[in-house]
């Protein structure tokens, strides 16, 4: 049973070393916390699927307002922004501050932990 275990373990860090893909990023699917419902009304996770607004399937690593077949505002595609943690954490404490301009209409979310669970969410999707 050991060896199973071992083996196991170093398939993954074997996959992590090829794919680039380390715990916690895209690739290893965080629990969707209960928090994402209120995205989920606007958002899908299924990639080049866009509803009121775009895929949020990879967005780790990509920039804002390129994912194609979707029409970003202005305010968004001159941003510059790269998803990732700080990026993503700052955009949900208050999309408006982070991009004046933006038309996502969240008003934030206020309570850092369930912040921080969507993020690393956001992150595996």
């Amino acid at each position: 049973m050991r060896a199973n275990v071992w083996i196991a373990i170093a398939a993954t860090a074997a996959t992590a070393a090829i794919t680039g893909s380390q715990p916690g990023h895209a690739g290893t699917a965080a629990p969707r916390p209960a928090a994402f419902a209120q995205c989920a009304g606007c958002h899908s996770t299924e990639p080049g699927k866009n509803l009121f607004g775009p895929s949020l399937a990879g967005i780790s690593g990509r920039r804002a307002a390129s994912l194609p077949g979707y029409a970003y505002s202005p305010a968004l595609k001159k941003s510059g922004i790269t998803w990732n943690a700080k990026s993503l954490d700052r955009w949900l404490t208050a999309p408006q501050k982070a991009v004046p301009g933006t038309r996502m209409p969240l008003g934030g979310v206020q309570d850092p932990a369930t912040r921080k669970a969507l993020v690393d969410y956001l992150l595996t999707i």
